[in-house]
């Protein structure tokens, strides 16, 4: 009997003594892969500042190719490194994957043009792919226990909500201390910390036969994803009558057709669609892609309105994002207490229906809105509910999944999030660009002095965040819905799910 077969039965009666500290170097890792998404948010300006100033030249128009360039590569490669991960091993993955985003981080904070940037952040994604699926599979393996797992669940689910706003209160730190480098340099020590803390208590786990890498379904996945945000973008500069934006969007839809017949012929796809046919897992993922939509462009949104129009600094703009992330953490953590008593459909769905009367909230706001009483109450009501929907959700992902399936089930729901919020990103700076365009044109009136078109200019942005955000509270009213329709189990069916990850 080889020694990863006696780990593997002796892991299946007796809990891993190290597990706690394996939870720790998971922890990390997807920390650093989740706040990526959104620590270059806030260190865009100042890398889009002229070369004397220090910056990379970027046109407004490539902004956002600073942000998709990362979770695209990350979404559509994730599958693949699911599968690449199950059959080389998860840990070995685990690895490889935290030494390249370290060598890719490196890469973009020392470019030179926005080229170079946007290069190394589509590699971030690459080795994100094949590291978050990996972390996810290893939680699912290593905690056996129903409570146990509720709590290293209670984990993974508040860093994956709170990622993305601390990278944005790092992001401001770091830029105005610093440099925006920095947002990219901070990665280094981060991973090199996981590297050596997982070596010696991570296990490794992984199935076992000849492994089939379906390659031509990643590249027409990630391709296809590429191709329909690249014509939403292309809308947003040239309108939605232009032919500069359907042809692409034709060509993705076609490509991720291609994508989906692929899948259902190779012998080993990247994407089983058994996955998708149980309506527990399938509402799982339709929640987050839905979750995904409504709150990346929360982010980018509040963002500007901090900078732009109250005219707050980098490093204030970033700090105000701090109430967000301790309702993400309280959320996720009275989830993780309360999930096995009373299962994951109530709390998923209340927490939805928070996170939108939040975000509906937000869509009210005025130029002269107060932080403290128009901002802050809507962020700590999203937070705490979308806190909770996190952890329930990834609680339900890998309901009932084969074991040599776990680590393409734990890419699906990470692509969720990372393609949901892509797509939302740029439909919402779409939605955006077209309301404020629309709102300063009627308001142009012939004798306008250039103090008042300033604040035409300055209420047509905040008019278009505002549509921005109602899109976004529509999409995890979605979300809710989703839930509460297709995942129906209570905690008694997550307790015989236990039952058989244990014996297996």
């Amino acid at each position: 009997m080889t020694d990863d077969v006696v780990n593997n039965v002796v892991h299946a009666d007796v809990p891993d003594p190290r597990r706690w500290f394996a939870l720790v170097v998971i922890a990390i890792a997807q920390l650093m892969v989740v706040l990526d998404a959104s620590i270059v948010n806030i260190a865009l300006p100042h890398a889009a500042l002229p070369r004397a100033l220090g910056g990379l030249a970027i046109a407004p128009k490539n902004y956002q190719w600073a942000i998709t360039a990362y979770t695209l590569t990350f979404g559509g490669f994730l599958l693949l490194g699911g599968r690449v991960g199950d059959y080389m091993g998860r840990k070995k993955a685990f690895l490889i994957g935290l030494v390249g985003f370290a060598g890719a981080s490196l890469l973009g904070g020392f470019s030179v043009n926005q080229q170079m940037l946007f290069g190394a952040r589509a590699l971030q994604g690459v080795f994100g792919a094949l590291l978050a699926p990996a972390a996810l599979s290893l939680i699912s393996i290593t905690f056996t226990d129903s409570k146990e797992r509720a709590k290293a669940f209670g984990v993974y689910g508040a860093l994956s909500g709170v990622g993305a706003a601390i990278g944005l209160i790092a992001g401001g730190l770091l830029t105005q201390y610093l440099s925006w480098r920095w947002c990219l340099f901070v990665n280094t020590p981060m991973a090199i910390i996981a590297l050596f803390l997982a070596i010696p208590n991570v296990h490794e786990s992984k199935v076992e036969g000849h492994p089939h890498y379906d390659v031509p379904g990643a590249l027409t996945a990630t391709l296809g994803m590429v191709s329909i945000v690249f014509g939403v973008s292309q809308a947003s500069t040239y309108g939605w009558g232009s032919l500069s934006a359907w042809p692409y969007i034709a060509l993705g839809v076609g490509l991720l057709f291609v994508f989906f017949q692929i899948e259902s012929r190779v012998k080993s796809p990247l994407l089983p669609l058994r996955l998708l046919t149980d309506r527990v897992r399938a509402g799982s993922y339709l929640s987050q892609v839905f979750v995904g939509l409504g709150l990346f462009g929360m982010f980018l949104f509040l963002t500007f309105y901090f900078q732009d129009v109250h005219q707050y600094s980098a490093v204030k703009s970033g700090l105000l994002y701090m109430p967000f992330s301790v309702g993400v953490i309280l959320g996720a953590g009275a989830t993780s207490q309360i999930l096995p008593k009373i299962g994951p459909r109530l709390i998923a769905t209340a927490g939805s229906l928070m996170g939108a009367f939040g975000l509906l909230l937000l869509s009210f706001l005025a130029p002269n809105s107060s932080y403290l009483t128009r901002v802050m109450p809507a962020m700590i009501i999203a937070s705490l509910g979308l806190g909770a929907t996190f952890v329930a959700v990834a609680s339900t992902a890998l309901f009932n999944v084969r074991t040599d399936d776990a680590g393409a089930a734990s890419a699906v729901l990470n692509t969720a999030q990372q393609i949901g919020g892509s797509f939302g990103t740029a439909i919402q700076n779409t939605i955006y660009v077209t309301g404020a365009s629309a709102f300063v044109t009627a308001a142009l009136r012939p004798g306008l002095t250039t103090a008042t078109l300033g604040v035409v200019r300055v209420a047509g942005a905040v008019h278009g965040y505002d549509l921005a955000f109602r899109f976004g509270a529509l999409m995890v009213f979605l979300a809710a819905a989703s839930f509460y329709l297709l995942v129906n189990i209570d905690q008694h069916h997550l307790g015989q799910h236990d039952e058989v990850v244990a014996s297996s």
